[in-house]
This record gives structure tokens, sequence and C-alpha cells, in this order.
């Protein structure tokens, strides 16, 4: 069992921050995902059936064939041992799991996918907002260097952007991560691409399978405490 302490934690880096604004943007490039560690037929056992079926939500939600990835990806409740209190979302990017803590040394543990070489951050953070299937708006620098996204943007409310939908990068809830007062640009969120859960794949934003992004979403609240760890924090 690891055990986390946030005297391990590394200090809060915002390299790249500027490229992290589009880092919520869906790409093609993941890394390897983990071996499987146990046959797909305990996956039943351990989740209850319907966890990753259709959500009729504001947009439709299809079923996730959680076949497609490592059931040890899958949420479920563990055993967690941490000095961080209650209520606190704790992530490890090596192991590509989201832990949000729950009293008696538990936790709900979540499959995610992070951010690929370069574009990995660890620190703390605060959930400043929540938003249920948020529009996205993705920095001018991003789509001066991918002016293929440019059919896909209109004028909103805020700007040039993507309208919250199924066709969104966002997914269908986002938590907004900001320190000191400031947006650090990273979000946790769902994805169209929940297949890449358990792999190196953002530039920097957390994503989840959208089941599990909206799981997440009612049991946190604004001014939740988000410790990401760093990549060599020990066991």
């Amino acid at each position: 069992m690891r055990r986390f302490d946030r005297r391990a934690v590394l200090g809060f880096s915002l390299a790249g921050v500027a490229l992290a604004l589009g880092g919520c943007k869906r790409t093609t490039t993941a890394g390897t995902p983990l071996t499987p560690m146990s046959p797909i037929s305990s996956y039943a056992s351990i989740n209850p059936a319907g966890t990753y079926g259709p959500v009729a939500d504001r947009f439709p939600i299809q079923a996730f064939d959680t076949s497609s990835i490592n059931p040890a990806y899958t949420r479920r409740e563990v055993p967690f041992s941490t000095t961080e209190p209650a209520g606190t979302i704790i992530v490890d990017p090596r192991e590509h799991f989201l832990y949000y803590v729950l009293p008696g040394g538990r936790a709900m543990r979540y499959g995610v996918g992070v951010g690929k070489e370069g574009f990995g951050w660890s620190g703390t953070a605060t959930i400043n907002s929540k938003q249920e299937w948020p529009d996205w708006y993705p920095p001018k620098e991003m789509i001066e260097r991918r002016p293929d996204i440019k059919p896909q943007l209109s004028q909103l409310q805020s700007g040039v952007g993507v309208a919250g939908g199924l066709s969104n990068p966002l997914g269908a809830r986002a938590m907004y991560l900001w320190q000191n007062g400031k947006d650090t640009l990273y979000r946790i969120h769902g994805t169209l691409e929940p297949q890449t859960i358990g792999t190196n794949v953002s530039s920097g934003c957390i994503r989840m399978i959208n089941q599990d992004a909206i799981d997440l979403y009612n049991r946190v609240t604004v001014g939740t405490r988000v410790v990401v760890l760093g990549a060599r924090t020990g066991v």
C-alpha cells in the first residue's frame, strides 16, 4: 500500500503553461497503457453493473466499453493511507490514478489520462469552479499552431471556442484548478477519448471517463484541495 505524504509533493510548476490552456484538446499521441494486472472477468465483481452504462444527461452519454482499457483503471473504492484529510483529491500521474480521499483509510480511485512528455506538472491547487458541459476556449497560440481546429470554432459568449456538448474535448464535466488566486490553466475533466485513460496523453489536464468525471464532480465542492504528486515520489 502506497502512503502519500504532503511533504513528498514537489513544487508546483507552470512551465509551458500557455500551451496547457490548449491541453484539454484531444490528441492522437498517447503513451503505452499499463500491462493488464487482472483478467477482464474480474471487472464485474468490482464494478457494479451500470457504472459505465449510458447516462441521460443534458447530452446523452453513451455506455463505455471498459474492455478497451486496463480493468485496473475502472472506478472502485480502495484502502488508502494518507495524511491528507477526507475530501482531498490526490493525483498520481506515474500510476495514472486519481484518488478522492474518504474517511476511515479509504479512497475512491479512478483511472486518468495525464500530461505527455514535457507537459507534466506537480504541486497543489484548489478547485475554483465546476461546470457541466463547459465551453472550451483554445488560446490564440494553439489556434495558430493547429489551424485544423478552426472549423470547430465559433463565436461564444466569452470568446472563440467550442460550445459544450458531445464534440467538446472537456467532456461532460470540468473542475478548474487554481493556485494563489490564479488560474493554473489545468482542469480535471471528461474526455472524448476514454480509451486513452491510463496513458500520458494530454498537455497537462487530467482527463477522466465521462461517467467518472460526473461521479467525482458530484462528490467535490468548490475549494477542494488537489495534490498532484511528482514523478519521483517514493513508495
